[in-house]
């Protein structure tokens, strides 16, 4: 496992190998919630980035009183987006909790429609196990996968790592899924502000989310993200620098938790829609 610090373009050019990438998300705010700090950091490393979201979200019991939940959370996509840096490349109407029942060749024919339009040479998904462990979640990645076999395109994950996620079911219930060190590829820093400031642009969906709020606090300022495919782009991760990169994690893993020291406040939280695998009072992402 490599760790990263604060040099984002050099790890979008040495290590992932590309200029343009396209997060492929189930739902609005899944781009935000999940991917939102990588993304802003890739963007300000000066990669071109860019969101899928293959529905609006409609099935969330967040926001029952929006008159038209799906309006509004497509309206709230695009300017968490713009928070973020990237363009919106490409939101779908299947149903919201449903997409197990899309056929994959339509899936995958969109992300590789969506990844053509901003020449996307990476994907972006969450972990195979979804990280919350929503169907959705899970069936986007596949779609991904797909897609990345169709365009010969390296696809890496976002995901937890097991004591983060088991910290979270432990402590609230939660159903997340997260995966041991040995499985994770890259550790990487990065600053919240622009994530936050897209969180709060998820109006219908930002309120009393204490699950967020917690994960925020557990993960401190690392990403841990793991390669789903790779490509001959890709290229491996490079021995120790003088600019930051470590072969250890330690840095990575001393920064999510110092010795010592507690959970950062003030992350502020928000919530997401139904179908997480959550409680509904603590329902974190859609």
């Amino acid at each position: 496992m490599q760790a990263f610090g604060p040099s984002w373009p050099d790890v979008a050019r040495r290590v992932l190998g590309a200029t343009s990438v396209l997060a492929v998300c189930a739902h609005p705010d899944d781009e935000t919630f999940g991917l939102g700090a990588l993304l802003a950091a890739l963007a300000d490393g000066g990669m071109r980035t860019a969101v899928l979201s293959l529905t609006r979200g409609e099935a969330s019991t967040l926001g029952a009183d929006v008159e038209d939940l799906a309006a509004e959370r497509s309206r709230e996509l695009a300017a968490a987006a713009a928070a973020l840096g990237a363009q919106v490349a490409g939101l779908h109407d299947h149903p919201d909790g449903s997409l197990e029942t899309v056929p994959m060749v339509e899936l995958a024919g969109e992300v590789v429609a969506a990844a053509d339009e901003v020449a996307a040479d990476l994907l972006l998904v969450f972990d195979p196990g979804g990280v919350t462990g929503h169907p959705d979640h899970r069936r986007a990645t596949e779609a991904a996968l797909v897609a990345a076999g169709r365009m010969d395109r390296p696809v890496l994950a976002w995901t937890l790592p097991a004591d983060v996620a088991e910290a979270l079911n432990q402590e609230l219930s939660t159903g997340f899924v997260g995966v041991e060190p040995a499985l994770v590829d890259l550790e990487l820093h990065v600053d919240r502000a622009a994530q936050l400031a897209a969180i709060a642009c998820h109006g219908s969906q930002s309120e009393d989310n204490p699950v967020l709020r917690r994960r925020l606090e557990l993960q401190g300022g690392v990403e841990s993200t793991r390669w789903l495919r790779r490509t001959a782009a890709v290229h491996p991760p490079a021995p120790p620098t003088a600019s930051g990169v470590s072969d250890t994690g330690r840095t990575a893993r001393a920064a999510r938790n110092p010795e010592g020291s507690q959970p950062r406040q003030g992350h502020g939280g928000a919530a997401g829609s139904t179908g997480d695998g959550l409680v509904a009072a603590t329902i974190e992402t859609t």
